[in-house]
């Protein structure tokens, strides 16, 4: 039977839709297709920046928050968040609407689509092209400012690519530089891209960081990254970080605050015992805020990793355990990597290797992506080393390196595989292993 002209008429409408929704540009186009395990660690990272009203990237924070609940498959939620991102706009500047409208409609537009209401998703499709009309961009071969300005925030987050974020920013300051916060995200992912982020930036970069810093005197963040730079070319902090920490006490709790940049810097610069001090202070004043609890828990495992000149108090590792365990608790979603620190905290420290192999045994039998795959095959050969179960550790290390994604881990099992060769009665078989090994 011939389909009805009804019938093709739909489908060629249906057509029409979907190609005016893939030219959108809004995270439902962004090429964002996280694995689930990074979906939740992104949801719980949003949830830390906060929601304090006048935080300028608060509209972005709402959109893509509703763009990872969608991902989740909470589709109520995705659409609150998404209409909370409108409201959060119109507060921020001042106006019922704008270019910075262009990617939430967008994202609604898609929304409406998935839901199956192609009625509203047409709707919104019109606001974007009014929009676009009524606020088109400085430059005609680019997009609006505004619209480069969110695709950078949200690679920031989403992308291990921080040099594709610092161009959008850059092309959005091209055109609209006096947007203060679009410089300070500019300048900080470059710092993120930078190969030396970790050690020492280029002087350009560093007079790029200090003029931000003059231009956005307020974010902390940045002023912490500053002051680390100049730490690391020897100057003396100890009085700005100090000033800082005083700041930040008086300061909403969010990821955004600088808190944990700054208790690097006190552990490398300043002391362990005093970046310590600062964080049970602060969740003295805050004692409910779980990513203080977080940064806590960081600062003790620094301590019973790295500062250590003899065996911890009993009582700095009994914190750690309990701070590590109630951490885990409140991030159950995203908190691998921290019960691999629970479990090495147990084995090195606190004599509890039964407890330390039960915490290995059910991450064992998850279902994880390749790469926490392999750094738990990576640290669960450390363990069973540590215990004296060589064969075991040589299998585990096999398994680590197996996985193509280069990483310090697979590295790390390479290394160990080569120099255990001469000395395991199981050497020919790593030998042949190592010869057959894939590279990423």
């Amino acid at each position: 039977m011939q389909p009805s002209l009804d019938t093709i008429l739909a489908a060629q409408n249906q057509t029409t839709l979907e190609s005016r929704l893939e030219a959108l540009q809004c995270h439902f186009t962004w090429d964002l297709d996280p694995s689930e395990s990074l979906l939740l660690r992104r949801k719980d990272n949003l949830e830390d920046i906060g929601t304090e009203e006048g935080n300028s990237w608060l509209g972005h924070i709402y959109n893509l928050r509703g763009f990872v609940q969608y991902k989740l498959g909470f589709t109520e939620d995705a659409q609150s968040f998404f209409n909370k991102a409108a409201e959060a706009f119109s507060k921020i500047r001042n106006a019922d609407e704008g270019p910075w409208l262009v990617v939430n409609y967008g994202n609604l537009a898609w929304l409406h689509h998935h839901l199956g209401d192609q009625a509203e998703s047409q709707a919104y499709l019109s606001k974007v092209n009014a929009l676009m009309n009524k606020y088109p961009s400085p430059s005609q071969d680019q997009l609006h400012p505004e619209i480069y300005a969110e695709k950078g925030w949200t690679l920031m987050k989403f992308s291990p690519d921080k040099k594709q974020a610092a161009d959008y920013f850059q092309r959005a300051i091209s055109m609209q530089p006096d947007m203060v916060e679009w410089n300070t995200s500019y300048v900080l992912a470059l710092m993120y891209a930078s190969s030396h982020s970790e050690t020492v930036v280029e002087a350009d970069l560093l007079e790029k960081m200090r003029l931000a810093k003059e231009q956005d005197p307020e974010n902390l963040y940045l002023a912490v990254y500053y002051l680390n730079q100049c730490a690391k070319r020897g100057e003396k902090i100890e009085e700005e970080a100090c000033e800082l920490a005083k700041k930040m006490l008086k300061n909403p709790v969010s990821s955004y605050s600088g808190i944990r940049p700054l208790l690097k810097v006190y552990s490398c610069y300043l002391s362990i015992d005093e970046a310590i001090k600062f964080v049970e202070e602060t969740l003295r004043t805050h004692p409910d805020e779980r990513y203080l609890k977080r940064c806590a828990a960081l600062c003790y495992k620094w301590k019973l990793t790295f500062f250590r000149d003899s065996r911890p108090e009993q009582s700095v590792i009994d914190r750690a355990i309990s701070l590590h365990e109630e951490v885990i608790a409140l991030y159950p979603h995203s908190s691998f990597i921290r019960k691999i620190y629970l479990a090495n905290i147990y084995k090195q420290f606190n004599n509890n290797q039964v407890k330390a192999e039960q915490i290995y045994q059910e991450l064992l039998e998850r279902d994880l992506e390749p790469a926490d795959k392999q750094m738990l095959y990576n640290n669960y050969a450390k363990h069973l080393y540590y215990n004296r179960q060589y064969d075991k550790s040589t299998r585990n290390h096999m398994n680590a390196a197996a996985i193509t994604h280069q990483s310090f881990y697979r590295e790390n099992s390479i290394t160990t595989l080569k120099k255990n060769r001469g000395r395991s009665h199981m050497w020919r078989e790593i030998e042949v292993f190592l010869a057959n090994l894939q590279e990423p």
